[in-house]
């Protein structure tokens, strides 16, 4: 393992404009995604809060997956939703993605994002055993 901190870029519209990096890997191991929505490709995907939930979700694994890890990786998880009524929508998107896998999660809710059409953005935390 080397103390160098990797730092994995996507096709998101924000990360140059803003400044961030889509996943930053961590020498011990740990790896950090940023908030993910249901922006593919620089356009938003419309949809419900599990479809949104969904999407969003499948970037911040697909993050992961570029890194080598997986959704079995995922120890923490962050949702953030716009309505209280869609707590269990975006609940039943995180059991499908990781029920079996039973990270710790928080889902909080806020009064907006960058763009009025998504209603979820996520964020997932993955652990790299066997790092130092």
């Amino acid at each position: 393992m080397t103390d160098v901190v990797r730092r994995i870029a996507s096709s998101g519209p924000w990360e140059e404009a803003f400044g961030y990096s889509r996943a930053v890997e961590l020498p011990n191991g740990l790896v950090l995604v940023s908030g993910c929505t249901s922006v593919v490709d620089g356009v938003v995907l419309d949809g419900d809060p599990y479809d949104q939930a969904i999407t969003a979700f499948g970037v911040a694994v697909g993050a992961l997956r570029d890194l080598g890890l997986d959704h079995e990786d995922v120890v923490r998880t962050r949702m953030y939703i716009t309505h209280a009524r869609d707590v269990d929508e975006v609940g039943r998107a995180h059991r499908e993605l990781f029920g079996s896998v039973r990270p710790a999660a928080s889902m909080i809710i806020v009064s907006g994002f960058v763009d009025p059409r998504l209603v979820v953005e996520v964020e997932v935390e993955a652990y790299r055993g066997g790092a130092r």
